[in-house]
């Protein structure tokens, strides 16, 4: 059995400054986060099995405790080359918009990030690409990196379809 990490909970929202808590990772040498409260584990990837005539996105099906789990992998969502799993990758476990449990193989996850809401530039919906709507912004957060913020639930149901 795969070690399993849990990160569960609600973002934890800061009652006095209004703030969200992101988990950020990265992928194909980018920074993204996702809000906390979105991703129910993050997982060590279990042996994943390849789905034929899937989706290009779609890594393949996995068992996370009985339960079998679609993996996208980000990298091939934003059209960068595949790179073998090895010790820093991690799915991240998240449901879609119609409740169904799906994963999302990073490179590597980082910290939980508290951002305010002036430190988050909301997107205009603009840009181009297959994954663009999934980005809801950039997070510009204190002291630190700029993060492309994702809709995690929209990128594993989009990945889906």
């Amino acid at each position: 059995m795969p070690d399993i990490v849990v990160r569960r909970g609600a973002a934890l929202r800061s009652r006095s400054e209004g703030s969200l808590d992101y988990l950020s990772f990265s992928s194909a040498g980018e920074s993204y986060a996702v809000e906390l409260r979105s991703v129910q584990e993050i997982v060590v990837p279990p042996p994943i099995t390849y789905v034929p005539r899937a989706k290009r996105v779609v890594l393949g099906v996995c068992s996370v405790r009985g339960q079998l789990v679609t993996v996208l992998d980000l990298r091939a969502c934003l059209g960068a080359p595949p790179i073998d799993i090895n010790r820093k990758r991690r799915i991240l476990l998240g449901r879609t918009a119609e409740d169904e449990l799906m994963g999302l193989l990073v490179d590597e996850v980082r910290q939980v990030v508290r951002m305010l809401p002036k430190e988050i530039e909301l997107s205009t919906g603009a840009g181009g690409g297959e994954f663009s709507e999934v980005v809801r912004g950039i997070g510009r957060p204190h002291r630190g990196e700029l993060l492309v913020l994702l809709d995690l639930a929209l990128l594993l149901a989009k990945g889906r379809t």
